[in-house]
């Protein structure tokens, strides 16, 4: 490590930092593997107020979509909107030409609605967190 070079703890980094760090990982990826189109991209779920009541959000990175947050209100749900955001995130995909959509979940939260909504396990890590399984799925548009 260069002697001016030092590491220094963040708690909670902000947007900022977190910029700098995916800025420096992009451009080592376009030199690396170019064309890596890399867009985040958003679904919001209102009510008849305008109130945000769920979401999906994440990005498309090498022609694939990562599903980073999934989240319907504990009183909008059962109402087929979790179903609904995966749809219209599919449809978004589709409509730019990728190729799937990837997602990773825990054993305790909802991986029986995932294999639902026609994702299928391709991972797993065990024990993570103790007792539990952490889950990675994928949903391939072709």
């Amino acid at each position: 490590m260069s002697a001016a070079a030092r590491i220094e703890f963040v708690d909670a980094p902000d947007e900022e930092q977190i910029g700098a760090v995916l800025n420096i990982i992009g451009e080592a990826a376009e030199r690396q593997r170019p064309s890596a189109n890399y867009r985040s991209y958003g679904f919001l779920l209102k009510d008849e107020t305008g109130k945000i009541i769920g979401g999906l959000t994440g990005y498309a990175l090498y022609e694939w979509m990562f599903v980073q947050y999934l989240s319907v209100a504990e009183e909008a749900r059962g109402q087929g909107l979790g179903e609904a955001l995966i749809g219209r995130a599919e449809a978004w995909g589709r409509e730019r030409g990728l190729g799937g959509m990837w997602l990773e979940t825990f054993d305790f939260q909802a991986p029986d609605f995932y294999r639902k909504v026609g994702f299928v396990e391709f991972g797993a890590i065990e024990d993570h967190p103790a007792g539990s399984r952490r889950i990675f799925f994928q949903k391939r548009f072709s």
